[in-house]
């Protein structure tokens, strides 16, 4: 599952990440600059993009190492 982390799912957090914060920035979605406003092919990055934030998100709560006190 490392791989799948550190190859897609990061990738396209990190791209959904600085999407939002160009939008909350500066008011431009560069998906949909890059893919039209509410096109198939943005419905598309968008799912995505939110899909990997949450299967990431559930496996850093499922991937923590267990602390044990000696």
């Amino acid at each position: 599952m490392r791989g799948l982390t550190n190859f897609v799912l990061m990738p396209l957090t990190f791209i959904g990440a600085l999407n939002w914060g160009l939008v909350g920035i500066f008011g431009f979605d560069l998906v949909a600059y890059l893919f039209g406003p509410a096109t198939l092919a943005s419905n598309i990055i968008y799912a995505l993009i939110g899909i990997s934030a949450l299967v990431w998100l559930i496996w850093m709560f499922v991937d923590r190492p267990v602390s044990r006190d000696r």
